[in-house]
């Protein structure tokens, strides 16, 4: 599911505190956007006809939940960046922060550690 970077913006406020009304949404948004409502209700249709986001009728309100969990969506938008990006090589996408010296000594500890848990998983599924 693509979701642009303005309605991650929406799904970001909902995937921290949900339900929320549309008002609600707009006043938890950050406000260095400064978004108009129209702006904000365009994103959140947009959402719902990704069904990235649901609702449920509460009197005269909507209160709009995420449908999409944001550990999948980080997932599959991690995995089209690699492939877009870096033909997805994630040796290359670590190769080129590490040419920027873009990697931190704690990085790159915290890097050899997950390699270190990766080898060692894949020595006990042999």
């Amino acid at each position: 599911m693509q979701i642009s970077d303005s309605e991650k913006c929406i799904m970001d406020v909902l995937w921290k505190s949900s339900p929320q009304t549309a008002k609600s949404i707009i006043a938890n948004l950050d406000k260095s956007l400064n978004w108009q409502d129209k702006t904000v209700k365009t994103l959140i249709n947009r959402l719902l006809k990704k069904e990235a986001i649901g609702f449920q009728k509460e009197g005269r309100e909507y209160l709009y939940f995420p449908l999409l969990e944001e550990e999948v969506y980080i997932e599959q938008a991690s995995e089209s960046f690699l492939k877009r990006v870096f033909n997805g090589k994630v040796s290359s996408f670590v190769a080129a922060f590490a040419k920027q010296e873009k990697l931190s000594n704690e990085d790159i500890a915290e890097l050899k550690a997950l390699l270190g848990d990766l080898d060692a998983e894949d020595g006990s599924k042999k």
